[in-house]
């Protein structure tokens, strides 16, 4: 059984090196063949002793999931469905800006956290992902992409972004997250600065502990909305680590996050969670723990509809009178762009195709009845009544 050398960050690689009795610097090239100039044949590394070569044909590959189809979208964004084997297909999306390229990865072939108003939660899960599985999306959109776009040097780098906000929760996939973020941020890989890649979060709050000693960088964390019934009803992670307690992980992972902020995503969901109310629920929640450290910035997300979900998006102008309440309390927000929702490539649209291993159909269908209630309940307690 051959080795897939996208499964290891460097340091991996140069273990892998020492038991083919070989030096550091030989993984050190063989690293950058593989992601710096996108190699997949050991001969084309001619610069690597002949001995290694011979060794490493015999006992590693570098093998990338098939992909199964690309969709381009009238505004550039790009996606591609993966085959990760035994049925699952995942996605991933390149957003191409005037001053940056971000490319959105999974981390896992569904999710297990089944949030009300994503699509991928509502499909289940089957497994994680592995290291190579997640860091061949940026090999492979990497590569794709310098050879396609309409460059003059085709060696510079596309992708400046990296989020971590595909299929799955990268965060129970902590152990095959932790080298790929590795891979992205070595100068011999891709070079990412940590300010340029974001993992996203539902809010683990023992892995937020975690990733902020092992590998800090930008933080997201999927908030949507300010108090716990309603988040209990929306994230229903949120029953095991409250808003109150993720809050305290955010504030401690502050202190070692590149930038000085932590960015808070909040899905703007019609007559469920964007009520004047909730937008004043929300300013004094982060006054409150900004009087304690932390600094935030809010993401507002039109919600991106999928028949399944029960759920509407809110009007453009509740979006505006929603973002101005944050805005003139001196919490900076921004309201995301759409993009790629033609091509059902945008936010919370991610699903491929996978394998369900949790009965997501009737869990969710159950959950839902009991939100429809249950929402009703919590809008009106937000407006006083």
């Amino acid at each position: 059984m051959t080795t897939n050398l996208l499964d290891y960050d460097l340091e991996g690689l140069v273990a892998l090196c020492e038991q083919l009795g070989e030096k550091r610097f030989r993984a050190t090239q063989l690293f950058r063949w593989i992601h710096q100039k996108g190699a997949t044949n050991f001969e084309q590394m001619t610069d690597l002793a002949k001995s290694l070569r011979e060794k490493l044909s015999t006992s590693a590959c570098i093998q990338v999931p098939k992909v199964v189809s690309r969709h381009e979208s009238t505004d550039g964004t790009i996606k591609w469905l993966f085959d990760v084997g035994a049925g699952d297909v995942i996605e991933t999306v390149f957003i191409p800006e005037a001053d940056r390229g971000t490319l959105c990865i999974s981390s896992q072939a569904g999710c297990a956290v089944g949030c009300r108003f994503c699509s991928t939660g509502h499909q289940g899960f089957s497994r994680n992902l592995t290291t190579g599985e997640i860091v061949s999306q940026l090999w492979f959109a990497e590569h794709f992409l310098r050879q396609h776009l309409d460059r003059k040097n085709r060696q510079d780098r596309v992708i400046s972004n990296v989020v971590m906000m595909g299929m799955g929760e990268p965060l129970q996939n902590y152990a095959q997250l932790l080298p790929a973020l590795k891979v992205m941020l070595d100068d011999h890989g891709y070079g990412l600065s940590r300010r340029r890649v974001t993992v996203s979060t539902s809010g683990f709050v023992r892995m937020i502990d975690r990733l902020a000693k092992d590998c800090p960088v930008a933080l997201a964390v999927s908030l949507h909305a300010p108090q716990d019934t309603l988040r209990d009803y929306l994230v229903p992670l949120n029953k095991k680590h409250p808003i109150a307690e993720l809050l305290q992980a955010c504030t401690r992972y502050q202190a070692a996050a590149p930038r000085d902020f932590i960015t808070f995503e909040y899905c703007m969901l019609d007559g469920v969670n964007d009520q004047p109310e909730h937008a004043h629920q929300l300013v004094a929640l982060m006054q409150t723990h900004a009087a304690r450290g932390l600094s935030c910035k809010f993401n507002l997300i039109p919600f991106n509809p999928f028949p399944a979900s029960g759920l509407k998006r809110s009007d453009m102008p509740q979006v505006m009178a929603f973002a101005k309440i944050l805005m003139d309390a001196g919490i900076v927000t921004t309201i995301r762009k759409t993009r790629g929702d033609d091509i059902d490539a945008a936010c919370g649209q991610l699903a491929g195709d996978v394998q369900d291993r949790t009965s997501a159909d009737q869990r969710m269908a159950a959950q839902r009845q009991g939100m429809l209630g249950g929402i009703k309940v919590v809008v009106l307690k937000g407006l006083g009544a």
